[in-house]
């Protein structure tokens, strides 16, 4: 997979796509700091505190998917239903049928 950048250099897919990688990283960085901080200040903010901790670490695990997805070169469904159809092939699983 390779796209053309502006300027009319080649960019690969993990070039590309490095700053999926970087996002991710920096929100787990964040989530973990957060979550061993705990609890400080009012009791009533406990339950947004736990909930801003909680979206830190899906969008991390988002952000990560993300990255590995896009750099492994799949960009739509269907790119994901042809690798799911090459790995049924190659472990040697009937195909399924169509409606």
């Amino acid at each position: 997979m390779e796209e053309e950048g502006k300027g009319g250099d080649v960019v690969t897919g993990v070039e590309q796509y490095w700053w999926w990688a970087a996002a991710s990283a920096a929100q787990l960085g964040w989530g973990i700091f957060a979550f061993r901080k705990g609890h400080a200040g009012d009791s009533s903010l406990m339950p947004f505190k736990a909930f801003s901790v909680a979206s830190l670490f899906v969008g991390a695990s988002a952000c990560a998917a993300t990255a590995s997805l896009r750099a492994s070169g799949i960009h739509s469904v269907g790119d994901m239903k042809v690798v799911g159809a090459n790995i049924r092939t190659g472990l040697g699983v009937r195909p399924r049928e169509g409606k």
